[in-house]
């Protein structure tokens, strides 16, 4: 046998290869150069349309699920407040960035309650505020609690205002509002100390983004009769709740990245991928939602 037709015999064999052996060698070749550019595949996922629904929960599952986090999982208070409220900041910082280059403060007033949606808010003013924006912080109810103690002196050993009354709707100073007045366990009436800023988040033009739940909404129906505030930005914590499904702003994120995965197992969350190490993921309006509680 000669030399020339010993190297020849790799493409003898490749011509008389069947179909099916041909696509599956193609089929190698392009996974095996997808899978050599890792990055560029890894951030193609979180793009893709989860083939499972995310659930959206009641409010007997969802104070369920934070008695777990915190009796069988020893979450702490303050531990799921810093948890919330850098996933909250971060979304905002995502959709409503400091403009670059820009020398005018970019000024968000912060609305806190006396609950643990208003320590999230606390955490949240904090890192806008190592973010770059100029937080100015409403709290007219604050807890006399060593934990809302503390938020409130890293908040003003870090210099951020703390301002006693509320804004009027005709004040267009602030480029945003945090709303992070009242969570998924408020029960109405309002008490009289938050009316006036309830009824500026109201009638305000300014772009509200509500921490969890938006203030005012019944957890489950939401803004029922239509006279609630109406947010640009949700930040739905743990898993998005029911009254979600009446909101439609422009940009509903979710910061869950802490939930074990046994307990999301168990109530069947479904979360979805979150890219790379972000701590949170933006829900589309086409999200597919599972909204039955157990």
């Amino acid at each position: 046998m000669s030399e020339n037709f010993v190297k020849t015999l790799p493409l003898l064999r490749l011509v008389f290869l069947p179909k099916s052996l041909w696509f599956s060698a193609r089929l190698h070749r392009n996974f095996s150069r997808a899978s050599s550019n890792h990055q560029s595949f890894r951030r193609f996922l979180p793009t893709m349309t989860p083939s499972r629904t995310v659930k959206f929960l009641g409010q007997e599952e969802a104070t369920e699920i934070d008695k777990e986090l915190f009796n069988e999982y020893q979450f702490s208070v303050d531990q799921l407040m810093e948890l919330a409220g850098l996933a909250s900041a971060t979304a905002i910082a995502k959709s409503y960035p400091v403009p670059a280059n820009s020398s005018d403060e970019y000024r968000v007033l912060v609305c806190c309650g006396p609950g643990n949606n208003g320590g999230d808010g606390l955490v949240c003013a904090r890192h806008l505020q190592l973010f770059g924006y100029s937080p100015v912080i409403f709290y007219p109810k604050p807890t006399d609690k060593e934990l809302y103690r503390r938020l409130v002196t890293q908040c003003e050993k870090m210099d951020i205002e703390f301002v006693k009354n509320a804004p009027t709707s005709h004040d267009n100073s602030f480029h945003l509002v945090v709303d992070a007045l009242f969570g998924f366990s408020f029960k109405p009436p309002v008490r009289p100390e938050f009316q006036p800023i309830m009824k500026f988040l109201k009638d305000t033009k300014i772009p509200i983004c509500s921490i969890d739940i938006p203030s005012g909404w019944d957890v489950e129906k939401g803004d029922s009769d239509g006279a609630g505030i109406a947010p640009a930005l949700l930040v739905s914590l743990t898993a998005p709740k029911l009254c979600a499904k009446s909101f439609h702003g422009p940009h509903h994120w979710l910061g869950g990245r802490f939930v074990p995965r046994a307990l999301e197992e168990k109530y069947q969350l479904n979360l979805p991928p979150y890219p790379g190490t972000d701590c949170i993921v933006k829900l589309p309006s086409t999200f597919p939602i599972s909204d039955t509680p157990k």
